[in-house]
Protein backbone atom coordinates (compact mmCIF):
# COMPACT_ATOMS: atom_id res chain seq x y z
CA UNK A 1 0.00 0.00 0.00
CA UNK A 2 1.77 3.33 -0.94
CA UNK A 3 -1.49 5.86 -0.48
CA UNK A 4 -3.62 7.10 2.42
CA UNK A 5 -6.95 5.58 2.64
CA UNK A 6 -10.21 8.04 3.02
CA UNK A 7 -13.07 7.60 4.99
CA UNK A 8 -12.05 3.94 6.46
CA UNK A 9 -13.95 4.96 9.49
CA UNK A 10 -17.57 5.82 7.81
CA UNK A 11 -17.21 2.16 5.98
CA UNK A 12 -19.17 -1.08 7.69
CA UNK A 13 -17.36 -3.77 9.69
CA UNK A 14 -17.75 -6.17 7.07
CA UNK A 15 -15.73 -3.57 4.27
CA UNK A 16 -13.30 -2.55 6.60
CA UNK A 17 -12.25 -6.51 6.98
CA UNK A 18 -12.27 -6.82 3.45
CA UNK A 19 -10.08 -3.65 2.97
CA UNK A 20 -7.38 -5.21 5.06
CA UNK A 21 -7.58 -8.45 4.26
CA UNK A 22 -6.96 -7.15 0.75
CA UNK A 23 -4.12 -4.96 1.21
CA UNK A 24 -2.07 -6.44 3.69
CA UNK A 25 -2.15 -10.35 3.16
CA UNK A 26 -1.69 -13.22 1.01
CA UNK A 27 -4.59 -15.05 1.73
CA UNK A 28 -7.03 -12.36 2.39
CA UNK A 29 -9.52 -15.33 2.78
CA UNK A 30 -7.78 -17.13 5.59
CA UNK A 31 -7.28 -13.20 7.17
CA UNK A 32 -11.25 -12.83 7.44
CA UNK A 33 -11.85 -16.55 8.37
CA UNK A 34 -9.51 -16.07 11.76
CA UNK A 35 -10.95 -12.48 12.55
CA UNK A 36 -14.18 -14.06 12.45
CA UNK A 37 -13.40 -16.73 14.42
CA UNK A 38 -12.71 -14.50 17.26
CA UNK A 39 -16.57 -13.01 16.71
CA UNK A 40 -19.05 -13.68 19.45
CA UNK A 41 -21.75 -16.06 18.43
CA UNK A 42 -23.80 -13.89 20.60
CA UNK A 43 -24.96 -10.82 18.06
CA UNK A 44 -25.94 -8.48 21.18
CA UNK A 45 -22.75 -8.82 23.23
CA UNK A 46 -20.70 -8.52 20.06
CA UNK A 47 -22.66 -5.22 18.85
CA UNK A 48 -21.45 -4.09 22.75
CA UNK A 49 -18.00 -4.93 22.36
CA UNK A 50 -17.56 -3.63 18.77
CA UNK A 51 -18.97 0.21 20.16
CA UNK A 52 -16.04 0.67 22.84
CA UNK A 53 -13.55 1.99 20.25
CA UNK A 54 -13.67 2.88 16.53
CA UNK A 55 -12.77 0.58 13.75
CA UNK A 56 -13.46 -2.79 15.31
CA UNK A 57 -12.56 -5.65 13.26
CA UNK A 58 -12.61 -8.47 16.07
CA UNK A 59 -11.94 -9.38 19.51
CA UNK A 60 -8.36 -9.92 21.24
CA UNK A 61 -8.64 -12.48 23.47
CA UNK A 62 -6.47 -12.79 26.93
CA UNK A 63 -7.16 -15.10 29.51
CA UNK A 64 -9.17 -14.42 32.44
CA UNK A 65 -7.66 -16.56 35.35
CA UNK A 66 -8.42 -16.75 39.37
CA UNK A 67 -6.75 -16.67 42.24
CA UNK A 68 -8.39 -18.24 45.30
CA UNK A 69 -7.22 -18.70 48.71
CA UNK A 70 -6.42 -14.82 49.53
CA UNK A 71 -6.80 -13.74 52.94
CA UNK A 72 -7.53 -9.94 53.20
CA UNK A 73 -8.41 -8.29 56.82
CA UNK A 74 -9.02 -11.84 57.77
CA UNK A 75 -11.55 -12.66 54.56
CA UNK A 76 -11.26 -15.07 51.90
CA UNK A 77 -11.54 -13.87 48.34
CA UNK A 78 -10.94 -15.13 44.81
CA UNK A 79 -9.08 -12.09 42.76
CA UNK A 80 -9.79 -12.55 38.66
CA UNK A 81 -6.77 -11.88 36.92
CA UNK A 82 -6.86 -10.78 33.07
CA UNK A 83 -3.27 -11.45 31.84
CA UNK A 84 -1.21 -13.62 29.21
CA UNK A 85 1.66 -14.45 31.01
CA UNK A 86 1.49 -17.80 31.77
CA UNK A 87 3.56 -18.05 35.21
CA UNK A 88 1.42 -14.92 37.08
CA UNK A 89 -1.77 -16.66 38.47
CA UNK A 90 0.02 -19.65 39.91
CA UNK A 91 2.42 -17.23 41.50
CA UNK A 92 -0.23 -15.51 43.03
CA UNK A 93 -2.50 -18.16 43.97
CA UNK A 94 0.70 -19.69 45.36
CA UNK A 95 1.24 -16.34 47.46
CA UNK A 96 -2.28 -16.51 48.52
CA UNK A 97 -2.01 -19.89 50.26
CA UNK A 98 1.34 -19.22 51.88
CA UNK A 99 0.02 -16.36 53.64
CA UNK A 100 -3.08 -17.76 54.46
CA UNK A 101 -1.49 -20.00 57.13
CA UNK A 102 0.37 -16.77 58.43
CA UNK A 103 -1.81 -14.68 59.37
CA UNK A 104 -3.48 -13.14 55.45
CA UNK A 105 -2.87 -9.96 53.89
CA UNK A 106 -3.86 -6.64 55.47
CA UNK A 107 -4.01 -3.68 53.23
CA UNK A 108 -5.83 -0.15 53.89
CA UNK A 109 -6.53 2.97 52.08
CA UNK A 110 -4.77 5.67 53.16
CA UNK A 111 -6.26 8.09 51.03
CA UNK A 112 -8.31 8.66 47.99
CA UNK A 113 -8.08 12.49 46.53
CA UNK A 114 -7.23 12.97 42.91
CA UNK A 115 -5.63 15.78 40.96
CA UNK A 116 -6.62 18.28 38.21
CA UNK A 117 -4.94 20.73 36.60
CA UNK A 118 -6.04 23.72 34.07
CA UNK A 119 -2.67 25.08 32.17
CA UNK A 120 -2.44 28.40 31.23
CA UNK A 121 -0.46 31.34 30.02
CA UNK A 122 -0.62 34.66 31.89
CA UNK A 123 1.60 37.46 31.03
CA UNK A 124 1.99 40.12 33.71
CA UNK A 125 2.26 40.75 37.81
CA UNK A 126 1.66 37.57 39.49
CA UNK A 127 1.08 39.79 42.97
CA UNK A 128 -2.24 40.77 40.84
CA UNK A 129 -3.13 37.23 39.55
CA UNK A 130 -2.72 36.19 43.25
CA UNK A 131 -5.54 39.11 44.44
CA UNK A 132 -7.52 38.34 41.34
CA UNK A 133 -7.86 34.21 42.39
CA UNK A 134 -8.67 35.02 45.54
CA UNK A 135 -11.23 37.43 45.00
CA UNK A 136 -13.08 35.01 42.33
CA UNK A 137 -12.46 31.33 44.03
CA UNK A 138 -16.02 30.94 44.82
CA UNK A 139 -17.05 31.42 41.61
CA UNK A 140 -15.19 28.20 40.34
CA UNK A 141 -17.20 26.20 43.13
CA UNK A 142 -20.45 27.91 42.09
CA UNK A 143 -20.20 27.50 38.35
CA UNK A 144 -19.60 23.98 38.65
CA UNK A 145 -22.15 23.05 40.92
CA UNK A 146 -24.55 21.66 38.18
CA UNK A 147 -21.62 19.19 37.72
CA UNK A 148 -20.52 18.29 40.96
CA UNK A 149 -24.37 18.37 42.89
CA UNK A 150 -24.55 14.31 42.24
CA UNK A 151 -21.07 13.60 43.08
CA UNK A 152 -21.97 15.82 46.04
CA UNK A 153 -24.71 13.76 47.68
CA UNK A 154 -22.27 10.19 47.43
CA UNK A 155 -20.19 12.51 49.25
CA UNK A 156 -17.73 13.68 47.20
CA UNK A 157 -16.90 16.57 45.23
CA UNK A 158 -13.93 19.30 44.43
CA UNK A 159 -11.83 19.07 47.72
CA UNK A 160 -9.54 22.52 47.28
CA UNK A 161 -8.64 24.59 44.32
CA UNK A 162 -4.97 26.65 44.31
CA UNK A 163 -3.05 28.69 42.25
CA UNK A 164 0.35 27.46 41.14
CA UNK A 165 2.98 29.60 39.65
CA UNK A 166 5.47 27.25 37.76
CA UNK A 167 7.07 30.61 36.00
CA UNK A 168 10.40 29.39 36.82
CA UNK A 169 10.04 26.54 34.71
CA UNK A 170 8.15 28.25 32.16
CA UNK A 171 7.93 31.83 31.04
CA UNK A 172 4.36 33.02 32.23
CA UNK A 173 3.25 29.73 33.34
CA UNK A 174 0.51 29.06 35.85
CA UNK A 175 -2.06 26.57 37.29
CA UNK A 176 -4.96 26.01 38.68
CA UNK A 177 -4.54 22.59 40.80
CA UNK A 178 -7.68 21.06 41.79
CA UNK A 179 -8.27 18.32 44.33
CA UNK A 180 -10.89 15.83 43.87
CA UNK A 181 -13.58 12.85 45.82
CA UNK A 182 -14.38 11.04 43.25
CA UNK A 183 -15.94 7.85 45.49
CA UNK A 184 -16.50 4.39 43.84
CA UNK A 185 -16.20 6.32 39.94
CA UNK A 186 -12.88 7.05 38.62
CA UNK A 187 -13.67 10.03 37.61
CA UNK A 188 -12.13 10.93 34.63
CA UNK A 189 -14.96 12.78 33.17
CA UNK A 190 -16.34 14.06 36.51
CA UNK A 191 -12.73 15.66 36.85
CA UNK A 192 -12.11 17.05 33.16
CA UNK A 193 -15.87 18.44 33.03
CA UNK A 194 -15.09 20.76 36.24
CA UNK A 195 -11.62 21.62 34.83
CA UNK A 196 -13.21 22.98 31.78
CA UNK A 197 -15.55 24.69 33.15
CA UNK A 198 -12.73 26.22 35.49
CA UNK A 199 -11.11 27.41 32.47
CA UNK A 200 -14.07 29.21 31.28
CA UNK A 201 -15.01 30.92 34.53
CA UNK A 202 -10.95 31.96 34.39
CA UNK A 203 -11.18 33.72 30.85
CA UNK A 204 -14.31 35.14 31.73
CA UNK A 205 -13.45 36.84 35.19
CA UNK A 206 -10.05 37.64 33.77
CA UNK A 207 -11.32 39.70 30.51
CA UNK A 208 -13.38 42.20 32.88
CA UNK A 209 -11.17 42.19 36.28
CA UNK A 210 -10.62 46.20 36.27
CA UNK A 211 -7.01 45.83 37.99
CA UNK A 212 -5.66 43.71 34.86
CA UNK A 213 -4.32 45.84 32.24
CA UNK A 214 -5.44 44.30 28.95
CA UNK A 215 -2.31 42.19 28.26
CA UNK A 216 -3.50 40.71 31.40
CA UNK A 217 -6.91 40.28 30.90
CA UNK A 218 -5.70 37.80 27.81
CA UNK A 219 -5.02 34.63 29.84
CA UNK A 220 -4.60 31.56 27.55
CA UNK A 221 -5.78 28.64 28.83
CA UNK A 222 -3.28 25.74 27.30
CA UNK A 223 -4.80 22.57 28.38
CA UNK A 224 -7.48 21.55 30.97
CA UNK A 225 -6.75 17.32 32.30
CA UNK A 226 -6.45 15.26 34.67
CA UNK A 227 -3.76 13.98 36.36
CA UNK A 228 -3.13 10.69 36.68
CA UNK A 229 -0.45 11.06 39.02
CA UNK A 230 -2.37 10.42 42.55
CA UNK A 231 0.67 10.72 44.95
CA UNK A 232 -2.44 11.24 47.59
CA UNK A 233 -4.47 8.08 46.23
CA UNK A 234 -2.32 5.55 48.40
CA UNK A 235 -3.30 2.23 49.24
CA UNK A 236 -1.39 0.00 51.81
CA UNK A 237 -0.98 -3.61 51.52
CA UNK A 238 1.41 -5.60 53.78
CA UNK A 239 2.07 -9.07 55.31
CA UNK A 240 3.69 -10.23 58.32
CA UNK A 241 5.15 -13.24 60.50
CA UNK A 242 7.17 -14.47 63.25
CA UNK A 243 10.99 -15.99 61.66
CA UNK A 244 9.71 -19.03 62.43
CA UNK A 245 6.75 -19.72 60.27
CA UNK A 246 8.21 -18.79 57.13
CA UNK A 247 9.88 -22.33 57.65
CA UNK A 248 8.52 -24.56 54.32
CA UNK A 249 9.58 -27.09 52.27
CA UNK A 250 11.48 -24.48 50.25
CA UNK A 251 12.58 -22.28 53.10
CA UNK A 252 14.52 -24.50 55.37
CA UNK A 253 16.23 -22.13 57.47
CA UNK A 254 13.54 -19.30 57.91
CA UNK A 255 16.07 -16.61 58.87
CA UNK A 256 18.74 -17.06 56.16
CA UNK A 257 15.85 -16.79 53.55
CA UNK A 258 14.48 -13.73 55.51
CA UNK A 259 17.73 -12.11 55.26
CA UNK A 260 18.45 -12.56 51.82
CA UNK A 261 14.91 -11.97 50.57
CA UNK A 262 15.41 -8.30 52.15
CA UNK A 263 18.76 -7.99 50.63
CA UNK A 264 16.97 -8.69 47.19
CA UNK A 265 14.51 -5.62 47.77
CA UNK A 266 17.21 -3.04 49.40
CA UNK A 267 19.15 -4.15 45.81
CA UNK A 268 15.66 -2.83 43.95
CA UNK A 269 15.88 0.29 46.70
CA UNK A 270 18.94 1.73 45.46
CA UNK A 271 19.84 0.02 41.86
CA UNK A 272 17.23 1.39 39.20
CA UNK A 273 18.05 -1.85 36.66
CA UNK A 274 16.70 -3.99 39.23
CA UNK A 275 13.74 -1.72 40.28
CA UNK A 276 12.30 -1.57 37.27
CA UNK A 277 11.74 -5.84 36.53
CA UNK A 278 11.25 -5.61 40.61
CA UNK A 279 8.30 -3.35 39.85
CA UNK A 280 7.39 -5.05 36.49
CA UNK A 281 6.93 -8.28 38.90
CA UNK A 282 4.02 -6.01 41.05
CA UNK A 283 2.72 -4.68 38.10
CA UNK A 284 1.90 -8.47 36.69
CA UNK A 285 -0.49 -8.36 39.84
CA UNK A 286 -1.63 -4.91 39.57
CA UNK A 287 -2.60 -4.98 35.66
CA UNK A 288 -4.25 -8.12 35.60
CA UNK A 289 -6.84 -7.42 38.40
CA UNK A 290 -7.18 -3.43 37.02
CA UNK A 291 -7.56 -5.40 33.52
CA UNK A 292 -10.01 -7.82 34.79
CA UNK A 293 -12.14 -5.08 36.66
CA UNK A 294 -12.39 -2.79 33.51
CA UNK A 295 -10.44 -0.02 34.49
CA UNK A 296 -7.44 2.16 32.83
CA UNK A 297 -4.14 -0.14 33.38
CA UNK A 298 -1.76 2.40 31.24
CA UNK A 299 -3.56 5.14 33.90
CA UNK A 300 -2.29 3.36 36.83
CA UNK A 301 1.19 1.91 34.94
CA UNK A 302 2.10 5.85 34.40
CA UNK A 303 1.03 6.89 38.28
CA UNK A 304 2.73 4.41 39.98
CA UNK A 305 6.01 4.48 38.04
CA UNK A 306 6.31 7.90 38.52
CA UNK A 307 5.41 7.62 42.02
CA UNK A 308 8.56 4.96 42.19
CA UNK A 309 10.94 8.26 40.50
CA UNK A 310 9.49 10.67 43.18
CA UNK A 311 12.67 11.26 45.22
CA UNK A 312 14.48 11.68 42.48
CA UNK A 313 15.69 7.96 41.50
CA UNK A 314 13.69 4.78 40.32
CA UNK A 315 12.96 2.63 42.79
CA UNK A 316 11.35 -0.25 44.95
CA UNK A 317 7.78 0.18 45.53
CA UNK A 318 7.95 -2.81 47.91
CA UNK A 319 10.01 -2.95 51.55
CA UNK A 320 11.03 -5.64 53.85
CA UNK A 321 12.25 -5.70 57.42
CA UNK A 322 13.11 -7.64 60.88
CA UNK A 323 12.14 -6.27 63.17
CA UNK A 324 12.19 -8.22 66.90
CA UNK A 325 11.69 -11.69 65.34
CA UNK A 326 9.11 -10.69 62.92
CA UNK A 327 9.42 -10.60 58.90
CA UNK A 328 7.38 -7.85 57.43
CA UNK A 329 7.07 -7.53 53.51
CA UNK A 330 4.83 -4.32 52.10
CA UNK A 331 4.20 -2.02 50.13
CA UNK A 332 2.66 1.43 49.06
CA UNK A 333 1.16 2.49 45.58
CA UNK A 334 -1.23 5.20 44.31
CA UNK A 335 -4.15 3.85 42.57
CA UNK A 336 -6.96 5.70 41.02
CA UNK A 337 -10.15 3.13 40.14
CA UNK A 338 -13.64 2.73 39.86
CA UNK A 339 -16.29 0.49 40.37
CA UNK A 340 -18.74 2.70 38.69
CA UNK A 341 -18.61 4.05 35.15
CA UNK A 342 -16.98 3.37 31.84
CA UNK A 343 -16.44 -0.32 31.17
CA UNK A 344 -17.44 -1.21 34.78
CA UNK A 345 -21.37 -1.63 33.50
CA UNK A 346 -21.20 -2.33 30.11
CA UNK A 347 -18.66 -5.23 29.78
CA UNK A 348 -19.88 -8.98 30.80
CA UNK A 349 -16.94 -10.33 32.17
CA UNK A 350 -15.86 -7.36 33.97
CA UNK A 351 -19.26 -7.28 36.00
CA UNK A 352 -18.58 -10.86 37.06
CA UNK A 353 -15.07 -10.05 37.82
CA UNK A 354 -16.44 -7.34 40.06
CA UNK A 355 -19.30 -9.56 41.30
CA UNK A 356 -16.78 -12.19 41.71
CA UNK A 357 -14.87 -9.86 44.28
CA UNK A 358 -18.58 -9.12 46.27
CA UNK A 359 -19.16 -5.88 43.79
CA UNK A 360 -16.56 -3.90 46.45
CA UNK A 361 -16.31 0.10 46.34
CA UNK A 362 -13.63 1.54 44.83
CA UNK A 363 -11.75 2.05 48.59
CA UNK A 364 -12.02 -1.71 48.61
CA UNK A 365 -10.91 -2.46 44.85
CA UNK A 366 -8.10 -0.59 45.77
CA UNK A 367 -6.92 -3.01 48.80
CA UNK A 368 -7.21 -6.50 46.27
CA UNK A 369 -5.48 -4.53 43.62
CA UNK A 370 -2.85 -3.81 45.88
CA UNK A 371 -2.85 -7.07 47.65
CA UNK A 372 -2.27 -8.94 44.32
CA UNK A 373 0.76 -6.85 43.41
CA UNK A 374 2.20 -7.93 46.48
CA UNK A 375 1.39 -11.20 46.50
CA UNK A 376 3.01 -11.14 42.69
CA UNK A 377 6.10 -9.09 44.07
CA UNK A 378 6.39 -12.20 47.15
CA UNK A 379 6.21 -15.01 44.80
CA UNK A 380 9.10 -13.78 42.80
CA UNK A 381 11.29 -12.79 45.25
CA UNK A 382 10.93 -16.59 47.15
CA UNK A 383 11.61 -17.83 43.90
CA UNK A 384 14.58 -15.55 43.05
CA UNK A 385 16.31 -16.19 46.20
CA UNK A 386 15.80 -20.20 46.46
CA UNK A 387 14.93 -22.55 43.32
CA UNK A 388 15.67 -19.28 40.87
CA UNK A 389 13.14 -17.81 38.77
CA UNK A 390 13.22 -20.16 35.52
CA UNK A 391 12.18 -23.55 37.08
CA UNK A 392 9.02 -22.33 38.20
CA UNK A 393 7.97 -19.97 35.01
CA UNK A 394 8.75 -22.82 32.45
CA UNK A 395 7.07 -25.11 33.63
CA UNK A 396 4.46 -23.01 33.19
CA UNK A 397 5.63 -22.15 29.81
CA UNK A 398 5.88 -25.68 28.71
CA UNK A 399 2.25 -26.11 27.47
CA UNK A 400 2.99 -22.62 25.26
CA UNK A 401 5.90 -24.30 23.70
CA UNK A 402 4.03 -27.39 23.04
CA UNK A 403 1.30 -25.71 21.56
CA UNK A 404 3.68 -24.22 18.91
CA UNK A 405 4.45 -27.16 17.91
CA UNK A 406 1.18 -28.51 17.20
CA UNK A 407 1.58 -31.65 19.65
CA UNK A 408 -0.96 -34.44 19.99
CA UNK A 409 -2.11 -35.41 22.78
CA UNK A 410 0.00 -38.59 22.57
CA UNK A 411 2.61 -36.16 22.21
CA UNK A 412 2.15 -33.77 24.86
CA UNK A 413 1.47 -36.49 27.64
CA UNK A 414 5.22 -37.82 26.60
CA UNK A 415 6.62 -34.50 26.53
CA UNK A 416 5.46 -33.64 30.09
CA UNK A 417 6.57 -37.03 31.60
CA UNK A 418 10.49 -36.14 30.19
CA UNK A 419 10.26 -32.74 30.85
CA UNK A 420 9.53 -33.53 34.70
CA UNK A 421 13.09 -34.65 35.65
CA UNK A 422 15.05 -32.47 32.56
CA UNK A 423 16.05 -29.05 32.10
CA UNK A 424 12.72 -26.67 30.22
CA UNK A 425 13.80 -24.68 27.36
CA UNK A 426 12.58 -23.73 23.73
CA UNK A 427 15.21 -25.67 21.94
CA UNK A 428 14.81 -28.73 24.91
CA UNK A 429 11.24 -29.39 23.96
CA UNK A 430 12.08 -28.95 19.85
CA UNK A 431 14.76 -31.58 20.03
CA UNK A 432 12.65 -33.78 21.83
CA UNK A 433 9.64 -33.51 19.33
CA UNK A 434 11.97 -34.38 16.56
CA UNK A 435 13.09 -37.24 18.05
CA UNK A 436 9.62 -38.41 18.92
CA UNK A 437 8.69 -37.53 15.85
CA UNK A 438 11.58 -39.71 13.97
Amino acid sequence: MNKAISGFSKLSKEEKIQWIANQYFSTPIEAVALLKNYWNTDEKIQKLHDEFIENTITNFYIPLGVAPNFLINEKFSTIPMAIEESSVVAAAAKAAIFWSTRGGFKATVLNTEKIGQVHFIYKGDASKLNAFFSHIKSKFYDETESITTNMQKRGGGILDLILNDKTHLMPNYFQLHATFETKDSMGANFINSCLEQFAKTLKEEASHYNLFNEEEKDIEVVMSILSNYVPNCIVRAEVSCPLADLREKQIPNPEEFAQKFIQAVQIAEIEPYRAVTHNKGIMNGVDAVVLATGNDFRAVEAGIHAYASRNGQYSSLSHAKIENGVFSFWLEIPLALGTVGGLTSLHPLVKLSLEMLENPSARELMQFVAVAGLAQNFAALRSLTTTGIQEGHMKMHLNNIINQFEATDEERVSIQKYFKKNAISHSAVETYIISLRN
